[in-house]
């Protein structure tokens, strides 16, 4: 059976590749906090959210299956990893401005090659507002363009390279959380990452994809992850720390952990917000430095592991 061991050298961080894309909502800045949360063998590791995949790059896990419901963000992976000197050739050839970005998002990706598919899909995302996707009834990006005082890099080469050679024998799909996940199996770990339960009635953002993620879709997935967990899986999911995501994963493992919220159009709400991470497994904590304990603004506790119910 595969088995993957965390790396326990603290600067192993520096060796690994980056994600590639400025993802809203990506686990960059809360990863390594998690890594001493995950398990540390199991057999393959599934990721039905996977966003800029920030999870998967520090896993490095050698068998996994990542999947997404927005296919051009799958496609995207899929030249990364088939065809990254085509891509970064492309890449090369865009400029920088409003008046070309507006153009190009104009354009239907289906009517592009599949190389300069994802190098309009990269290209978007490096230049929008906030590293933003969000696409209106028609399924059509429809982001503006981000302000920025000089050109972002759209991609580093090397690391692009390093992400490329790792995706080697992965499969990449476009399906849905639950479909994902159907063939998980004993000794599998499966991580979720999923449009966060609104933290109010007007904060919520769940426009990824033509769907939007409604309240039904977060039960579904607490039911997921609770039979995942039934047969064996180890399991974890991020979400936003309200009562409601409490109920619904009460009786397993919660940890409270502080990150910042940057998509939002008032600063003074841009600052340090609990957001959780719940798992089915038992693990030893090992805390990250910084800041260990305290409370928000509620008064809930973060820092601390806490197990709800039973």
């Amino acid at each position: 059976m595969p088995v993957l061991r965390q790396r326990s050298d603290p600067n192993a961080a520096a060796d690994r590749p980056s994600p590639f894309l400025k993802w809203a909502g990506g686990k960059g800045q809360l990863v390594s906090r998690f890594l001493p949360l995950f398990p540390t063998r199991f057999s393959r590791f599934y990721e039905p959210f996977l966003g800029g995949g920030a999870v998967y790059l520090a896993l490095q896990p050698p068998v996994a299956k990542l999947s997404d419901l927005n296919g051009d963000l799958i496609h995207c992976w899929e030249i990364v990893r088939d065809h990254p000197a085509a891509l970064m050739k492309s890449l090369d050839k865009h400029e920088f401005g409003s008046e070309y970005y507006y153009q190009l998002r104009a354009v239907q990706p289906e009517a592009l090659g599949p190389v300069e598919r994802a190098s309009r899909f990269i290209y978007l995302n490096k230049t929008c507002y906030n590293g933003l996707y969000r696409v209106n009834r028609e399924g059509r990006f429809n982001v503006p363009f981000g302000s920025y005082e000089r050109p972002p890099r759209l991609y580093d080469r090397q690391n692009l390279l390093k992400i490329s050679e790792g995706l080697q024998g992965v499969e990449l799909t476009r399906a849905s959380f639950d479909d994902a996940v159907s063939d998980a199996r004993d000794g599998d770990f499966v991580y979720f990452d999923p449009p966060y339960h609104p933290l109010s009635k007007t904060a919520n953002f769940t426009s990824y994809t033509e769907g939007s993620f409604s309240k039904r879709d977060q039960e579904r997935l607490a039911d997921t992850f609770r039979e995942l967990h039934g047969r064996g899986c180890l399991v974890a999911v991020s979400n936003s720390d309200t009562p409601e995501i409490r109920r619904l994963y009460r009786g397993f493992r919660i940890q409270a952990l502080l990150a910042t919220r940057a998509i939002n159009s008032k600063g003074s709400r841009r600052g340090k917000i609990p957001e959780l991470l719940i798992y089915s497994y038992e693990r030893r904590v090992v805390r990250a430095k910084g800041p260990r304990r305290g409370k928000d603004h509620a008064g809930r506790q973060f820092g601390s592991e806490v197990r709800q119910g039973s």
